[in-house]
């Protein structure tokens, strides 16, 4: 059966070191935890989604290593569809490098490695899954033009598009204002993926409610998003939210 719900979108493996303060220029400090998380706001979005029960597919990039092969798993178990999550030898999976101090200030060093190299001739060969979607969904982590096309791809077949323009770029090209049914602000790392998802979820499954009731019950489940630790480690799954958000 076709996704109904198709991401095209970034995977980032997030390598967190917790430590009392942050090391100055030069300086080792010592850490008190290390773990290595998924993150990278295509999976992400795309992870919240199916666990609301939606039939998933990601299109992206990582590397032919030991931090891509474990995302392949990652998303596998996440019950999303793997078939256009390409493995290159041309550069590592994406990674965000995070120190965080005990007040929760952080330095971040992002290396999007593989999320670059997402071309055009990977959305010919997902053009299917992509045409037969309900939604397409997005952001702005991968090369911005692979974007752009695969919105332009959705919108010639009529496919609702939601995208989330984050990062936030600078000189935006305006055709992503004219090809995006949903332009969905929203900055917050984590939370906003959460409620991208779900906004996803709400489209494709529930496309008669007003948009006030999506964003509404978004909203409600982006905020339990942020009462656990981690990014799609916090993410709920339906069993565990309140049936009338369905």
């Amino acid at each position: 059966m076709a996704a109904e719900v198709v991401v095209v979108g970034s995977c980032m493996t997030d390598l967190v070191s917790l430590t009392t303060r942050l090391p100055r220029a030069g300086e080792t400090t010592l850490g008190h935890k290390f773990f290595i998380g998924f993150g990278g706001k295509g999976a992400n979005q795309c992870v919240q989604s199916a666990r609301l029960g939606a039939k998933t597919s990601l299109i992206c990039k990582v590397g032919k290593d030991s931090f891509g092969n474990d995302y392949v798993e990652n998303l596998k178990k996440n019950g999303i569809s793997t078939a256009f999550v390409g493995q290159t030898t041309d550069a590592a999976t994406g990674t965000a490098s995070i120190i965080v101090n005990s007040e929760g200030q952080n330095v971040i060093v992002i290396v999007p490695g593989a999320n670059l190299l997402l071309n055009f001739e990977d959305l010919k060969k997902a053009s299917d899954v992509i045409h037969k979607a309900k939604v397409v969904v997005c952001q702005l982590e991968i090369t911005p033009a692979v974007s752009l096309e695969a919105l332009k791809m959705a919108r010639a077949s009529g496919v609702k598009t939601l995208f989330n323009p984050a990062p936030a770029l600078a000189d935006l090209d305006p055709q992503f204002y004219t090809h995006s049914d949903i332009f969905c602000c929203n900055e917050t790392e984590g939370a906003g993926d959460s409620f991208v998802g779900a906004l996803a979820f709400y489209l494709a499954y529930y496309p008669k409610l007003p948009m006030e009731e999506m964003i509404r019950k978004s909203n409600c489940i982006a905020s339990v998003s942020v009462q656990a630790p981690g990014t799609q480690s916090s993410y709920p799954y339906r069993k565990d939210l309140p049936q009338d958000l369905f």
